[in-house]
């Protein structure tokens, strides 16, 4: 018999992390944990209130998962997963269930999917602030050896802040971050004005649903879409607003819909990026098959925290080391 179960484990960050929708200073995770035969799997998975999600609804989820699959295999279990809702609770279970069945295969998860390679640069991120602190945040992160910097970014000072971190950051490639908080600006003018800057890529300037407004609009920076992509059924409606998108395993709702929408959206086009949510090694490691073939990498969630699961990834001079 398969047994699932999933507890609340609190974090707490490095230093306070701000976006455009507020500042948070612990990761509230919710861990998963497998048990079939004599083996033991564990999954990870960040609630995101953006998305209706609480750890306490996530845990309910889960329960309700247990009870359709704990007369199944690992790998029914799996399949039968999928017909569940996409998002953070489903993701703790899938990549759980990915684990067990590398176990099962006298294998170790994720190294079957993927060729290890030494290292993968990875994007540090630099949270919103105000301008003097963010470029002294790029500045620290280009002493440490950085060369991919994700700024996050509201409708405030947008040119003059990614003005400063480009001043101290003069090398390093810098992506930007809107967390859909631009509707309100002038997007062409906008993006005009970055282009100077050698900017690699935006990241949802437009809230969800408002994808449409980006539409004719000229931009010289490639867009990448974020909280607009969850899972396959969002990929129609971004081909041409959009040449990228960002793929989370807390949004796919698990490695196995990741894989899938990373097979759809390159049939269609689309370039990938690897992201995540705030969390620890263990969901990152479940990333990494995505991660190994994304354009853009961005898994820098455990440098963000005070602490990481044992047998941590390594990160170094901007390096997720393998």
């Amino acid at each position: 018999m398969l047994s699932i179960s999933a507890h609340h484990h609190s974090i707490k960050l490095a230093k306070p992390f701000s976006i455009s929708r507020g500042t948070r200073t612990h990761a509230e995770l919710v861990r998963v944990t497998l048990r079939y035969q004599d083996f033991e799997a564990e999954g990870e998975c960040t609630p995101y209130p953006r998305y209706g999600e609480s750890v306490e609804s996530v845990i309910d989820q889960i329960t309700e998962f247990a009870k359709a699959l704990t007369a199944m295999t690992p790998n029914e279990a799996r399949l039968s997963l999928q017909s569940f809702p996409a998002g953070a609770a489903r993701n703790a279970v899938d990549c759980a269930l990915w684990a067990l069945e590398a176990q099962l295969a006298d294998s170790h998860f994720p190294s079957p999917l993927f060729s290890i390679a030494p290292s993968i640069e990875t994007a540090m991120t630099v949270s919103v602030a105000e301008l003097t602190s963010m470029a002294e945040q790029a500045k620290d992160y280009v002493s440490q050896g950085a060369t991919l910097l994700k700024v996050k970014l509201d409708d405030q000072a947008v040119v003059d802040k990614i003005a400063a971190i480009r001043a101290v950051a003069p090398n390093s490639k810098i992506i930007i971050d809107a967390n859909e908080a631009w509707s309100q600006l002038d997007l062409s003018t906008l993006f005009a004005s970055l282009k100077p800057f050698n900017i690699t890529m935006i990241e949802q300037p437009v809230p969800s649903g408002q994808d449409h407004l980006l539409k004719g609009i000229e931009h010289p920076i490639p867009l990448c879409a974020d909280e607009s992509c969850h899972t396959r059924e969002q990929l129609s409606n971004l081909v041409d607003c959009y040449e990228m998108i960002n793929i989370k395993l807390d949004k796919t709702g698990g490695l196995t819909e990741a894989l899938a929408l990373e097979k759809d959206a390159r049939l269609v086009g689309l370039s990938i990026m690897s992201g995540c949510m705030l969390g620890s090694s263990l969901a990152m490691k479940a990333a990494l098959p995505i991660a190994t073939n994304a354009e853009v990498v961005d898994l820098d969630g455990p440098v963000l925290l005070g602490s990481d699961v044992e047998n941590g990834l390594t990160f170094r001079e901007g390096q997720l080391k393998l």
